[in-house]
């Protein structure tokens, strides 16, 4: 159930720089765990980023470590994903995702995205 909106993707230059931005309705933004999902055509759906309720921890799987970065904008219930150093190897269809368990979460997040495309160029 797409609930949440998502913008920001684009082309850019292998080493460029984008920011997503999620919005999300204010229930799912202050008490669920939220993130960010890509998919590329031919892979596999890839959890990038996380962020528990409140902003109490993030995790990020290790081949964005150090380069992309999650923030949140608490007023505006928004959440981001700063993605800096891009690589061709980070082209994808990029979904933000909610659910209100860590059960949830890992499992299959019952909240997305429309999906926003990310494409890098060499």
């Amino acid at each position: 159930q797409d609930q949440l909106v998502e913008s920001g993707g684009g082309s850019v230059q292998a080493g460029g720089s984008l920011r997503l931005s999620c919005a999300a309705p204010a229930y799912i933004y202050d008490n669920y765990y939220m993130g960010w999902f890509r998919q590329a055509p031919g892979k596999e759906r890839e959890k990038v980023a996380t962020v528990y309720p409140g902003g109490a921890a993030t995790y990020y799987v290790d081949s964005v470590k150090g380069r992309f970065t999650i923030s949140q904008d608490n007023a505006k219930s928004t959440l981001f994903l700063q993605m800096n150093s891009l690589k061709p190897e980070d082209t994808a269809m990029y979904y933000c995702a909610a659910d209100r368990t860590l059960t949830g979460w890992g499992r299959s997040p019952a909240y997305w995205g429309q999906g926003t495309q990310v494409t890098v160029t060499p």
